[in-house]
């Protein structure tokens, strides 16, 4: 062997590459398309949260916090769930301060899940799910949203698979992943589907990720529906949220875990040694920040505002609009676009609508392990009016 050349191993994620968010955001930049295809805002945060931060810095919070995080934001997020969804999380012993819901959410998987552990999730499903996993040394088992089609044959919504997760959910089962409001199809779970999901898994071991980053984006009135509103599936599962997508800040990677003591203890186990803490100033920033309640309850009529004028400008086109109760994405099905492109697989559809008619968007599927053809794409609307308004007038070309 050259002693120059690096040794061969085997790799712990042999079937990972290039994520589609990475693959068409760069193809947005070459071809200086409007990127609507990853989830992120293009408009600023609030600047007294910026000041916030700020302040702490100057008042030299910049060494390490503790390991669960600080005081003041734990009892803040105490608050308010207790507040919004009425379970009373110890912040000591039951929250921890996370680098954002996708480190939670890997801490979480390798903190209960050993080797030949089982974990359900339901496709399409966030892309960090089944590698996380894989690291942990367990086996995904998948199931898939029911797709509901109208007479003629488009997209018309998805539906919780109550059937297959019945059959998927067996002693093997450690685990089972749920996500509301959904990325990418924008679904909710009701209180009914809670009640639900609490029959099922009574009589078993299972424990349940519930990652819920999307929180604060449930529209028309409606509520949102999270196990901290369930004490019976409380109980026995870890809680994801983020920083990051409520306070239009995804690039400060900052979240949080709430579970109960033996979950916590667990998952503090497994933080202390990938991260240990998070970033201090921003702690304090944003403890400061969630002390007034209407920087999150005000969030659903901004969003909602946004998701109307979007779907307004969409209803002019040939896309079949699929209902968005919650997130900031909006999905549609292109199968009756009045071009041949129109028959062609989501990624070649997106790759297209990207390099010829100027604006990105994902295909859904890519949020399955084994690409599952819809006919369905997903736009994220957290934008500015003009970037709306902008890809708009280039999609009603169409």
């Amino acid at each position: 062997m050259n002693p120059l050349e690096t040794p061969s191993f085997p790799s712990r994620l042999p079937q990972v590459g290039t994520t589609i968010f990475t693959v068409m955001s760069a193809l947005a930049a070459e071809h200086q398309a409007i990127n609507l295809g990853q989830g992120f805002p293009d408009f600023p945060c609030d600047r007294q949260l910026i000041g916030e931060v700020n302040q702490a810095m100057l008042s030299d919070h910049n060494q390490y916090p503790p390991m669960i995080g600080i005081a003041e934001l734990r009892h803040g997020i105490s608050q308010k769930i207790k507040t919004l969804y009425g379970y009373p999380y110890d912040p000591d012993t039951e929250i921890t301060i996370t680098a954002g819901g996708t480190q939670g959410i890997l801490t979480a998987i390798l903190s209960c899940v050993s080797p030949g552990d089982e974990v359900i999730i339901i496709e399409p499903a966030y892309d960090s799910y089944r590698p996380s996993i894989e690291l942990a040394g367990g086996k995904t088992i998948a199931v898939s949203l029911q797709v509901m089609r109208d007479e003629s044959g488009q997209v018309a919504s998805y539906e919780i698979p109550w059937d297959a997760l019945a059959k998927a959910l067996n002693p093997k089962t450690r685990l089972i992943i749920i996500n509301t409001p959904h990325n990418p199809t924008g679904m909710v779970w009701e209180k009914s589907d809670l009640n639900r999901l609490a029959d099922l898994i009574r009589n078993t071991d299972a424990l349940i990720l519930s990652d819920e980053v999307y929180e604060h984006m449930v529209y028309d009135g409606a509520q949102h529906h999270g196990v901290a509103s369930h004490p019976e599936l409380a109980a026995r599962s870890f809680l994801i949220s983020s920083f990051g997508k409520t306070y239009h800040v995804t690039g400060w990677k900052v979240g949080y875990v709430a579970a109960p003591p033996a979950l916590t203890k667990e998952f503090r186990k497994v933080h202390q040694f990938n991260v240990f803490t998070v970033n201090t100033p921003m702690q304090y920033g944003l403890a400061s920040y969630l002390s007034d309640a209407k920087h999150y309850l005000n969030l659903p009529d901004f969003y909602q505002a946004k998701r109307d004028f979007f779907r307004a400008g969409l209803s002019k086109t040939n896309f079949k609009l699929l209902p968005t109760p919650g997130t900031y994405f909006q999905c549609v099905d292109y199968s009756s676009l009045n071009i041949p492109q129109s028959k062609w697989n989501e990624a070649d559809f997106c790759k297209w609508l990207t390099t010829e008619v100027g604006v990105a968007a994902i295909p859904v599927s890519a949020f399955y392990d084994q690409a599952t053809e819809s006919g369905v794409i997903r736009f994220c609307f957290a934008k500015q009016a003009q970037t709306l308004t902008n890809a708009l007038q280039r999609l009603q070309t169409l």
